[in-house]
């Protein structure tokens, strides 16, 4: 039996959620997947609070608040944009507001004029570097961490043609 490529399950919304929540480093990190609509247009993640979460003062560990947005960005605007298209996360960083005391929530929204602002900055063929916020919100619905990711788009280059043969070499006399 051949496993799917994440990118063969990524095509399908569900297959992807459930595949998210199953995936150790979430799983073990009390991160799962709350919502995640058919169009990857929205997503909605939560982090647990539990002894396994905490960090050395009794808050939600920092890392696992990074954590728990990590790739759906570059997901859900790929999925929106197409297979033609490259995405990835170039940079990440998170500014800690308050301590996280509880259960947390972040939240996803790919809008279609993020889409057409990307379409359009590639359309030459060209790179475009993307900033895009997360806000990570206790139940109080009160912000405890902004994360920001860059995110790297481009069209993805035509197959390259055949390689002309190379000519013959000048007879030996």
């Amino acid at each position: 039996m051949r496993i799917p490529s994440w990118h063969q399950i990524s095509t399908d919304a569900r297959a992807t959620k459930a595949v998210m929540n199953l995936w150790p480093p979430y799983r073990f990190a009390g991160i799962r997947v709350e919502k995640m609509t058919s169009d990857f247009r929205h997503v909605r993640v939560r982090l647990g609070f539990s002894p396994l979460t905490r960090n050395y003062v009794g808050t939600q560990f920092g890392g696992s608040l990074f954590s728990m947005t990590d790739a759906f960005w570059m997901i859900m605007v790929l999925r929106g944009l197409g297979d033609e298209y490259l995405v990835w996360d170039k940079r990440g960083e998170i500014e800690f507001v308050k301590p996280g005391k509880g259960v947390v929530r972040a939240e996803f929204h790919v809008t279609d004029a993020l889409l057409d602002e990307l379409r359009e900055a590639t359309s030459g063929g060209q790179k475009a570097l993307h900033w895009v916020e997360t806000a990570i919100r206790d139940e109080r619905g009160e912000t405890v961490a902004i994360v920001r990711k860059q995110l790297y788009v481009r069209r993805k280059r035509r197959a390259a043609q055949p390689a002309a043969q190379p000519a013959a070499p000048p007879a030996r006399r």
